[in-house]
């Protein structure tokens, strides 16, 4: 586990998430499908769960994609994912990718979980900064960042194409250790 808050956990991806993934995504398929479709693709089914938790612990193990889960403490519930990915080390710079279910959202739970996960990156990994890429029009996810005290720096044109859609500019929000202190 690496973090704890509010009767919810936080921790890396494990060989036994496969089921609780599989149905995870297949219940927020509406949810995941425009910002998450490579994620929503590899669990349609138990056996391409399993295999995509496979990928996501050998790149946990090798420090080149983090997967988290983030799960109510008592009834084990899947609430949502966190990534931590596009690492880079020599910059000491991750960014965070999160969704979380449907029946989870409205009550700022991501916005207290990457509060939460922020930690692990700066202690744990020695990253110095992280960023958060989100479209304009995904308020939600700009709230998990403003919050959390990311600052806005710039627009990246034609980012990111979700499926059958153009491709669209993205919003780059980025956190300092440094301005922690």
């Amino acid at each position: 586990m690496v973090a704890t808050f509010d009767g919810f956990e936080i921790s890396p991806v494990h060989l036994g998430d496969a089921w609780k993934i599989c149905d995870f995504v297949n219940t927020n398929e509406e949810r995941l499908g425009r910002y998450f479709p490579r994620t929503l693709k590899e669990n349609l089914t138990p056996t391409l769960s399993q295999l995509f938790i496979e990928k996501k612990v050998k790149a946990f193990q090798n420090n080149t994609e983090f997967l988290f889960t983030l799960k109510q403490a008592e009834t084990r519930k899947l609430a949502g994912l966190i990534y931590l990915k596009n690492l880079d080390w020599k910059e000491k710079r991750g960014e965070l990718a999160y969704c979380v279910g449907y029946n989870f959202s409205g009550n700022q739970l991501m916005s207290r979980a990457v509060k939460a996960l922020i930690p692990y990156g700066f202690e744990n990994l020695k990253l110095e900064h992280y960023i958060i890429v989100v479209n304009k029009h995904n308020s939600s996810s700009i709230k998990v960042a403003t919050s959390n005290k990311f600052t806005w720096t710039n627009t990246l044109k034609k980012e990111f194409t979700p499926l059958g859609e153009e491709a669209l500019d993205m919003e780059l929000y980025e956190l300092e250790k440094a301005s922690l202190k």
